[in-house]
């Protein structure tokens, strides 16, 4: 059995391939804004199903 050759990487892949959402995701600044806003909405659920 012959073992597969390794895909060759370019050296200019990062440049020219659009990167997608879980790029995207993986970014602090966005988490973090994400996070604050799934908390002001889940206190306002909370907030509408308890307290009204």
């Amino acid at each position: 059995m012959s073992v597969p050759a390794a895909v060759p990487v370019r050296a200019g892949a990062d440049e020219d391939e659009p990167r997608g959402c879980l790029y995207a995701l993986s970014q602090p600044p966005l988490m973090l804004f994400l996070c604050v806003i799934s908390g002001l909405i889940g206190a306002g659920a909370i907030y509408d199903l308890l307290m009204l």
